[in-house]
């Protein structure tokens, strides 16, 4: 029997939720097809024979995205079960059945897709499978199979100080997370479960990564200090079979300070960058994020990874229902203070909170003040900041980030547009901006993150995918 796995978008990451299921099925003997929409056109041909079309959604974006993809699977290959799987699944269930999902499942869905491809195959019935499921069991997780995925060169690549580039490898030591911060979309899923993956498996995986051509290890965990024991094992094994490698990863502020030694002995094992989720430089708006960390918590941070020559990512949410304009002055005023202008990607400028189905948002005592009703097509609550101005802005802020990727401007270009932009929005003089020196950092070629929206970007990159299907 055949099944079809599909991702629609995962940040240019050759997707593990592929591999690591395609393994699974592949074990029992089923046909498995991959495909990734990020990198190869939807082919109709590849459904053919297909009992099961399961599709991945791991981002908000994503999801968006395969609002378009599940109308023609139904068209293409009506014979075959459709099921979606992953982070914005079981959240948006009943919009995702509407558009002719028959099958659900979040959180570790490795052993529920075996187990549904398995009775469809066997003809045992699928009955107990129609129900939405989110699983957190622990599974007994295998080496990946990424055989049937584009090779690496296809994916995001990295672009280091000196301009040169290194092909990227991508894996994932653990999934979920033990924090309950009230913007993430991992938490209406994992509730504060997270789960490790074998250092064997992680290795494993890296192994065949750098035999494909890998010359930088990305670790795509959601935090990859929320077991900070096992990450270090894993380090250490990863240096000693290749020596001198470089890598990064994403941490929590909270964590990085918290296991500060951890990240002086990581400096040794050649970590080149970590990603952050800073969100805010405003302390009141990261009391309502439950984020764990204040600005002065961000900026001993900073410190931190660059006296150990490490360096800083931060992602931002900068429009918040509680930002101010002063807030976000203040926050373009600290990146260039910090010298963090070329360490920023300019979509981080942009970013709109988003509120899925199940947010502890909704959780906010003054939701009433700002929270509108829930758009399933757009798969969030809609809302409108108190203050218009803070809407207007972020809607310029995003067109210009838009234009300004078009139009290939970079980092420095693209921040002195938005520093206009937004004292214009103030009413206010705009104060001559000396931005000084701004160390390059290393940057991936696809910074993008979770929107509210897909990108223009990404909706015109999906309809060129498409377009053989249409």
């Amino acid at each position: 029997m055949k099944v079809v796995l599909i991702s629609p978008y995962e940040i240019g990451r050759q997707p593990f939720a592929l591999a690591e299921p395609a393994a699974w099925l592949k074990q029992d003997g089923f046909e498995v097809e991959c495909v990734d929409l990020a990198n190869e056109p939807f082919d109709p041909a590849r459904l053919e024979k297909a009992k099961l079309v399961a599709i991945h959604l791991i981002m908000h974006a994503g999801a968006r995205l395969a609002a378009q993809i599940i109308p023609l699977i139904a068209e293409q290959r009506p014979e075959a079960a459709v099921c979606a799987y992953g982070l914005y699944a079981p959240v948006n269930d009943t919009y995702l059945r509407s558009l002719g999902c028959d099958y659900v499942f979040g959180g570790e869905s490795e052993a529920d897709l075996l187990s549904l491809s398995q009775a469809l195959r066997d003809g045992t019935g699928t009955e107990a499978y129609r129900a939405t499921r989110t699983s957190l069991n622990k599974l007994e997780f295998v080496t990946p199979d990424r055989s049937a995925l584009p090779v690496l060169d296809q994916y995001s690549s990295l672009t280091l100080s000196d301009g040169s580039q290194q092909t990227v490898g991508f894996v994932e030591s653990s999934r979920g997370c033990k924090h309950v911060c009230r913007h993430c979309p991992i938490v209406p899923v994992y509730g504060g479960v997270f789960r490790v993956i074998p250092a064997e498996v992680v290795l494993a995986d890296i192994r065949q990564q750098m035999m494909a051509g890998a010359e930088h290890i990305s670790f795509g965990d959601p935090d990859f200090l929320n077991g900070p024991t096992h990450a270090r094992r894993i380090i250490e094994r990863f240096q000693s079979e290749f020596p001198g490698t470089t890598w990064d990863a994403t941490i929590k502020i909270e964590h990085l300070l918290k296991h500060a030694a951890l990240i002086e002995t990581f400096a040794d094992q050649h970590c080149l960058f970590i990603t952050s989720a800073v969100e805010s430089i405003e302390d009141a708006v990261l009391e309502k994020l439950a984020k764990g960390h204040t600005a002065k918590d961000f900026y001993q941070a900073l410190n931190l990874l660059r006296s150990n020559n490490i360096a800083m990512v931060p992602t931002f949410v900068p429009f918040t229902p509680w930002t101010t304009i002063d807030g976000y002055l203040k926050l373009l005023r600290a990146i260039v203070q910090f010298q963090l202008v070329n360490g920023v990607a300019p979509v981080q400028l942009s970013i709109r909170l988003l509120i899925p189905e199940g947010s502890r948002i909704l959780n906010c005592d003054d939701c009433d003040r700002w929270l509108g009703s829930f758009d399933s097509a757009m798969l969030g609550y809609q809302w409108k900041h108190p203050d218009p101005r803070m809407d207007r802005l972020q809607e310029q802020v995003q067109e210009c980030v838009m234009h300004a990727d078009e139009d290939k401007l970079d980092r420095k270009e693209v921040f002195s547009a938005i520093w206009t932009l937004a004292h214009r929005m103030y009413g206010i003089r705009t104060p001559k901006l000396v931005q000084g020196e701004q160390p390059v950092a290393p940057q991936m070629s696809e910074p993008w993150y979770c929107c509210a929206e897909p990108t223009d970007l990404q909706k015109s990159h999906l309809d060129a995918k498409l377009a053989p299907a249409v």
